[in-house]
């Protein structure tokens, strides 16, 4: 087994499948399905979801909105799919607990460093909603935080894209992807992997970010059995 705790960051967009928003139920279960086969390994599972598939604070804050409201709102987007998320799972017969930075009673406990690892160690999935509780901040950071406060030993940043390229392989068909790189080539290369508060959380307290495609069935397992098919950074 490559990593024994993770901190699995998923996007809330990729939760919309095909659809134009809101929640894809069977997207759902095929993440839900990831989660319980990499769980029952013995791996221990924090996750951290966005909520851009219902609201990004920054979109409105583009559009007049005010952007610590507009933040507030994307906080609880991120709960919304947590939620969601935690059912799905709770469905497949595995032990969730939902924790939030946001006051979520009776959905939700309060986030605690100490509590999260308890469950962690028990073998339960922990899922963080409510970003990191404050505006300005990402998701991403939020994972970041999450991340090093668990002490996972890797960040995996689940997205729709194999791993890192040169430029976006969606637009660009020369673009050629990194099998691996450092904090500091990534930042000289302007590679848009997370936020710079994000990704400088990960370099300071050396937390490796994994970006691989979720999206496709069995990767998860994949990565965490120590297949090679993403992009390192560390």
């Amino acid at each position: 087994m490559r990593f024994k705790r993770i901190l699995l960051k998923l996007s809330g967009e990729a939760l919309m499948g095909e659809q134009q928003f809101g929640i894809d139920p069977e997207q759902l279960t095929s993440y839900a399905q990831q989660i319980k086969d990499v769980v029952s390994l013995g791996v221990e599972v924090g996750i951290v979801i966005g909520g851009g598939n219902i609201y990004r604070g920054l979109q409105g804050a583009g559009k007049g909105m005010d952007r610590v409201q507009g933040d507030y709102m994307g906080m609880l987007a991120t709960a919304i799919n947590s939620m969601a998320l935690q059912g799905e799972l709770e469905k497949m017969g595995l032990n969730v607990k939902l924790l939030s930075s946001l006051t979520l009673k009776p959905m939700a406990e309060p986030m605690s460093r100490k509590i999260a690892v308890d469950y962690l160690k028990e073998g339960k999935v922990v899922i963080i909603a409510g970003g990191t509780g404050n505006p300005f901040f990402t998701t991403d950071s939020a994972s970041a935080l999450r991340g090093v406060e668990i002490q996972a030993d890797v960040m995996l940043k689940g997205t729709r894209v194999d791993g890192v390229y040169t430029a976006d392989p969606e637009k660009d068909p020369t673009a050629t992807k990194f099998s691996e790189l450092s904090f500091d080539e990534a930042y000289e290369k302007n590679l848009k992997i997370m936020d710079l508060t994000a990704f400088t959380l990960c370099k300071e307290n050396n937390l490796p970010i994994y970006v691989f495609d979720m999206n496709t069935p069995g990767n998860l397992l994949k990565v965490v059995k120590g297949e090679h098919i993403g992009t390192l950074i560390q």
